[in-house]
C-alpha cells in the first residue's frame, strides 16, 4: 500500500497532465503561437486549473487533502 505522500504526488502529476496535454495540443492547433510559447501557455493554464493535493500529518494520522479552483474550500479525500 502506498503512503499518503506518494498518493498526493501521483495525484498531482495526473491532475496536471490531464490539463497540460490537451491544452498543449489545442494551443498548437488553434492559435498562431510558435516555439516555446505553446508549452508555456499549456504550463500556465494547467498550473491554474489542476487540482492540488497534499498529505498532512494530523492527530488522527496522515490525511490527504485536495484544493481546486472549481470546488469551494479544502476537501478531505483520505
Amino acid at each position: 500500500m502506498m503512503n499518503k505522500r506518494t498518493k498526493a504526488l501521483i495525484y498531482n502529476f495526473v491532475g496536471y497532465a490531464a490539463f497540460f496535454i490537451p491544452v498543449y495540443f489545442l494551443t498548437q492547433a488553434f492559435t498562431n503561437l510558435t516555439g516555446w510559447w505553446i508549452p508555456m501557455t499549456a504550463f500556465m493554464v494547467a498550473t491554474l486549473l489542476a487540482p492540488k493535493f497534499q498529505a498532512v500529518r494530523t492527530a488522527e494520522g496522515e490525511k490527504l487533502f485536495m484544493k481546486w479552483l472549481f470546488v469551494k474550500g479544502v476537501k478531505n479525500i483520505g
